[in-house]
């Protein structure tokens, strides 16, 4: 008598059995994860699918799965901090192109009621009425400049540079200003050049604009300051002044495009707000850092990092 069917008829059913099970598991653990996947991407959430399995594979598919949700909730993050930074700066724009705008249309107007006002208001009104529409067209450059800078449309060509002379030169051409304004200069370079890899373009708009900042914001400190530090591989230019300065709650916003700050809005301290949205995308187009530090009435540092070369 043959008994070995009788022996492989229970093994058969039992592994049918185990795989039948196995796949009901199995079906079950990809339902689960079918269904807690949706519902994270139904409500938008940044949880992470999880599901207790035995399975090598469903584990790897869940670390992908997992891996695109992180990647996918990133991607909304930033677009949504993207269109909030849109709408912020849209507004801004409108503001600050709406103000001239509105100076500009009262100047028309007055203009062209020419027969009623003398001719020394006539010109007077000409010569603010141009002095305005410049102040619109160099928004409206800054903006643009803006743009392709962060669009890498800007073409900037790197060479050796003495940042020790870029910056005599820059402070010199404000000595006139700084002197009217009764304003003493701290200049601190030294002796030895020290080189950078460079646009001379680029970094005179960066010290430009932070000498022009540091003389409309701090000159009621009396003192605006300029030193060039070595830092074992890098140097390092401090624009400084002792002034009002700016308050903590603004120091992480101020290089935001057409972010300013309340008294800015003055005539008296007027600015576009792209200034140092520029500064700062220039300094990091030379792979350097701008950083900023500020003590109302004790000290306002802007510090501009850049790795030294030694050709």
């Amino acid at each position: 008598m043959n008994i070995i069917p009788y022996v492989i008829i229970p093994v058969l059913l039992i592994v049918v059995g185990w795989q039948y099970l196995s796949r009901q598991k199995l079906k079950s653990e990809l339902n689960e994860l079918h269904k807690n996947l949706a519902r994270i991407i139904d409500n938008e959430t940044t949880e992470k699918v999880l599901v207790q399995t035995n399975y090598y594979t469903v584990r790897n598919l869940l670390l992908q799965v997992n891996r695109l949700l992180s990647y996918n909730q990133r991607v909304i993050a930033d677009f949504k901090r993207t269109k909030e930074s849109l709408r912020k700066m849209l507004s801004n724009m409108s503001h600050d192109l709406k103000t001239p705008m509105t100076v500009i249309l009262g100047y028309v107007e007055k203009i062209k009621k020419s027969d009623k006002i003398s001719k020394e208001e006539h010109n007077e009104t000409i010569h603010r009425l141009h002095d305005k529409t410049l102040s619109v067209i160099n928004l409206m450059n800054q903006f643009f400049d803006l743009v392709k800078i962060e669009s890498g449309d800007m073409d900037l060509p790197m060479s050796r540079l003495s940042i020790n002379e870029i910056c005599r030169k820059n402070i010199l051409e404000y000595y006139h200003l700084l002197h009217s304004k009764g304003l003493r200069v701290e200049v601190d370079i030294p002796n030895i050049n020290h080189y950078i890899l460079g646009n001379e373009g680029a970094l005179n708009r960066i010290f430009s604009n932070l000498i022009s900042n540091a003389i409309r914001y701090g000159s009621d400190g009396g003192v605006i300051g300029l030193t060039i530090r070595e830092e074992l591989e890098t140097v390092a230019i401090d624009i400084w002044d002792k002034g009002k300065g700016i308050e903590e709650v603004h120091l992480n916003r101020v290089f935001e495009r057409l972010y300013t700050l309340d008294d800015a809005r003055n005539p008296e301290f007027q600015g576009s707000g792209l200034g140092l949205s520029i500064t700062k995308r220039l300094v990091e187009t030379m792979n350097g850092e701008i950083h900023l530090y500020s003590k109302p009435f004790e000290k306002t540092i802007f510090t501009c990092i850049f790795k030294k070369i030694t050709y």
